[in-house]
């Protein structure tokens, strides 16, 4: 099996473990843990592991003109990522995060545009307007209200947010990745989320009542540090060695699908008329802002 082809299928699983945790982490907070003290869940749990796994693998340090940029990567990938995309879906619903965070594609596209000069056709502008429209529409018209959905509207665009700042880690960290090994590089990544998190969560952190934790909510935390941060993490990084960051982000397509899907058949959420409209929307836009024209086809 070629790299290519493994690159794909770590793709792939990257996409179904985050599809099904916009229902799994939705289902903690805030009941049992509030989004931020969620990330230092995240952050610690998955530095531990990489810190672990990097003894087998080459020993590696890092060039100190690469800091900036490692920083930089761990503020958008680490820090700002992940505490918007949390904090948002605990205002929100599985639902509408699983939708919105299809409109990354878009904004890859977008920060290409403006940070490496890549060419925009007209079909792409016409996409990514079409996306944002999708985006906005949720954000501007979700009049829905849930016990656990205090601020729909303030959630998704959190969650907007959070595909700002994955995409501009997307963009940033590829240098990276042809210098060093994705165990030296994630283990100092997940170090600086700790530093950086952890002013924001550790107030959150001291509030849990870890003697009345439910097991449902302690295996949802471990899925969410094994699963959708440990496992993921290494399978994008695993992913963007070969494969363009356009490319892999086109494999949210696959999240809303397995999101909706999920957060369904578990009764967490259901369907309406604006989330169809909006994910359709969405998929559109992402669908014409990401396919190549015809007899331009690249190998990415």
């Amino acid at each position: 099996m070629s790299k290519r082809t493994l690159a794909i299928l770590a793709a792939i699983a990257a996409t179904t473990i985050y599809g099904l945790n916009h229902t799994i982490a939705k289902g903690v907070m805030p009941n049992h843990v509030q989004p931020f003290a969620f990330i230092i869940f995240r952050v610690g749990g998955a530095a531990l592991l990489f810190w672990f796994i990097s003894f087998f693998g080459p020993k590696e340090r890092i060039l100190k003109k690469d800091y900036p940029r490692m920083l930089l990567c761990a503020i958008l990938g680490m820090g700002f990522n992940m505490l918007v995309f949390f904090k948002g879906l605990s205002l929100s619903t599985p639902i509408n995060s699983s939708v919105l965070i299809t409109i990354t594609p878009i904004i890859v596209l977008v920060l290409s545009a403006l940070l490496i000069k890549e060419k925009v056709s007209n079909r792409k502008i016409i996409g990514i307007a079409i996306g944002l429209i999708g985006a906005l529409g949720l954000i501007f018209f979700s009049t829905e209200i849930r016990q656990d959905a205090p601020n729909i509207p303030l959630g998704n665009f959190f969650i907007l947010m959070n595909s700002v700042f994955y995409g501009a880690y997307l963009i940033t960290v590829k240098p990276l990745l042809a210098k060093y090994h994705p165990f030296t590089f994630m283990k100092w990544l997940f170090t600086l989320g700790i530093i950086i998190c952890l002013p924001f969560g550790y107030q959150e952190f001291t509030e849990i009542n870890f003697t009345n934790l439910p097991v449902d909510a302690i295996w949802s935390i471990v899925y969410v540090v094994l699963g959708t941060t440990f496992c993921t993490y290494l399978f994008n990084i695993f992913a963007l060695t070969q494969l363009k960051a356009s490319t892999l982000s086109a494999f949210v397509y696959v999240q809303p699908l397995i999101g909706i899907l999920f957060a369904t058949l578990t009764g967490k959420d259901t369907l309406t008329t604006l989330k169809i409209m909006a994910a359709s929307l969405v998929l559109l836009g992402v669908y014409l802002a990401s396919r190549n024209p015809i007899g331009s086809q690249k190998k990415s």
